[in-house]
């Protein structure tokens, strides 16, 4: 079998452009597409040449009433791999977003925030 690479994954947000400015400004990533989507949405995607997450918003979101981690089939959270910890974390401070746990064991360090619609963002540094 040939290698498998996760090309995207796609999560529901309140506002794609204010999400896609915080990606790009946080992780240098660039908006790959935009436009009109299913449900008379709006996505985004933003990353990089080889990788994307599609922000997707719908024309009447609706706000989550449990934790993800209790919900089959929901989003726990997004991971990025990054070569300055420190520097992402300042940044996401800057950013106003909620820094959570911090751990450092085999293979990385990493930490975990949440940006403004909850979602869970986990940071890891291999180096």
């Amino acid at each position: 079998m040939s290698e498998v690479q996760l090309e995207h994954v796609n999560i529901t947000v309140s506002a794609p452009e204010k999400t896609a400015a915080w990606m790009e400004r946080l992780f240098g990533w660039q908006v790959r597409w935009k436009g009109p989507a299913t449900s008379e949405g709006f996505t985004i995607h933003v990353g990089t040449k080889e990788h994307y997450v599609a922000l997707y918003a719908p024309s009447e979101p609706a706000r989550p009433q449990e934790s993800s981690y209790r919900t089959v089939g929901g989003l726990n959270h997004l991971a990025v791999v990054v070569d300055d910890l420190e520097a992402v974390q300042d940044g996401a401070k800057a950013e106003g977003f909620k820094i959570g746990a911090h751990y450092d064991y085999e293979p990385g360090r990493r930490f975990y925030f949440y940006d403004h619609d909850g979602i869970e963002v986990e940071v890891v540094s291999y180096g």
